[in-house]
């Protein structure tokens, strides 16, 4: 093959990105039965990618203020640009505070405001619009989803922004509806479209940090008999998801419990055809991973997300990488057609108002004023810099095919994503398209092979 047609760039936690030689890599003869091959790309396809992203929160608003206007720029390029090195497509931000907000609010605190006429996102105008529009201007295609992690404090019981549940009464539903309708038509209003809305960040995350549980049952009938309607009365094409579902944890423990009730959220909400025919797709992160490959088996129709990276402790290691390595390989092969990292960036140690230290992609630190790529950032390039929406992923087989994930892009180029996990050099030997290649695997790492 010629140089142009074959490219391949490794990771090590020494060399974090390196577009390996040509030379490097062998042709294998071709074989009668392929006994050499452990990888072999297959004409299966499967879901369509709609492609890869963050969470805008306003502490990674402050930490990318520490930058000059150059590197600022330099980032922001970075991440959103179509021609950058992560070049995002679809990102999520909060409706009202997440727990990486300076501190707590909803968009309207007014106490029995039932007709929302005191909704405002003056807050938001402050941070959040300005940091959405700096990326919008580098790709207006990307699209935006939103979530609550807590409605207004009034609405809730006990009254207050952490723990708690939505208080059930049907002035109460009819309220919150209306709120969210007020949201996307205030961003609207700002010029940005939300493509999206998720009923709830973690419905089962009861926390010191904003947070609402609810139940299976409570998410079905607010969405068909509130949030669903609402919609339709307002003349929204915001599409509704069934998420952020978390599913609790312990999950082993939680399922002992519940017998046969693997997933009290989405087939509760999705049996119901009137819940149903409002929801377009599921968003799952965190234990959620133990759910989704069912609900994708009942509900193959519908789109999936993950919409939460599982984000660490603040040390931002290259052992935690490769377990975050292994979440995206796992999201992809049961379905998602989308996976969201969660801060993008942050000051060092990453640590939340509230007191929890988190990792991000990138770490500003305010001293020196400098943006420094942690390993989770080349593990999302890896996966995100050679792809784009409309690919389709693509059928795998052999040895190789537990730590890889493959799709084919509409120019027809096969990108395939693979780690090496061992503690040794491993060989890659790959069938794609009936063309036989050898890769040299550096131990502990992490690849792209793009194959045109």
């Amino acid at each position: 093959m010629h140089k142009h047609e074959l490219q391949w760039f490794s990771s090590t936690e020494d060399l974090p990105w390196v577009e390996e030689l040509i030379d490097q890599i062998s042709l294998l003869p071709h074989t009668a039965d392929g006994a050499r091959v452990n990888l072999t790309v297959t004409s299966e396809t499967f879901q369509i990618l709609e492609g890869f992203g963050g969470c805008f929160n306003e502490l990674g608003f402050t930490a990318l203020a520490h930058l000059s206007d150059q590197d600022r720029e330099t980032v922001m390029h970075a991440l959103f640009h179509p021609e950058g090195e992560q070049r995002f497509s679809i990102c999520r931000l909060p409706i009202g505070a997440s727990d990486y907000a300076l501190d707590w609010y909803s968009l309207n605190e007014q106490d029995g405001d039932y007709a929302m006429e005191h909704f405002s996102i003056e807050r938001d105008q402050l941070m959040l619009i300005p940091y959405i529009k700096e990326a919008l201007a580098l790709n207006p295609d990307l699209k935006l989803f939103a979530s609550p992690w807590s409605p207004p404090t009034w609405m809730k019981f006990p009254k207050s922004y952490n723990y708690g549940t939505l208080r059930w009464e049907p002035e109460i539903l009819e309220a919150y509806a209306l709120y969210f309708v007020k949201f996307v038509e205030a961003y609207r209003a700002e010029g940005i479209t939300i493509h999206q809305v998720h009923v709830q960040n973690e419905v089962v995350a009861d926390q010191k940090f904003p947070s609402c549980v609810w139940t299976g049952e409570q998410l079905r009938v607010f969405i068909r008999d509130y949030l669903g309607p609402a919609f339709v009365q307002h003349n929204l094409d915001t599409e509704i998801w069934l998420g952020t579902i978390n599913a609790p944890e312990p999950w082993d423990e939680w399922l002992k419990k519940k017998s046969t009730d693997y997933d009290a959220f989405a087939s509760v909400v999705l049996s119901d055809p009137e819940a149903y025919k409002y929801v377009k797709g599921v968003g799952y992160q965190w234990a959620g991973k133990h759910a989704i490959q069912r609900t994708v088996q009942s509900y193959p129709e519908l789109r999936y997300m993950q919409t939460e990276n599982e984000c660490g402790d603040g040390e931002n290691t290259w052992f935690y990488a490769k377990y975050i390595f292994n979440l995206y390989q796992h999201y992809f092969m049961n379905g998602v057609n989308a996976y969201i990292y969660w801060n993008m960036l942050l000051e060092p140690r990453g640590r939340s108002t509230w007191g929890w230290e988190q990792n991000s992609m990138l770490t500003i630190d305010p001293a020196v004023g400098q943006a420094v790529r942690n390993p989770e950032y080349y593990v999302m390039k890896h996966f995100s810099r050679f792809t784009s929406p409309g690919a389709v992923r693509v059928g795998l087989k052999g040895p190789w095919s537990g730590n890889a994930v493959a799709f084919k892009g509409t120019d027809g180029r096969i990108t395939l994503v693979i780690s090496n996990p061992f503690d040794e050099q491993r060989t890659l030997n790959l069938n794609s398209n009936s063309s036989l290649h050898s890769f040299v695997l550096a131990p502990q790492s992490f690849h792209t092979i793009v194959l045109n």
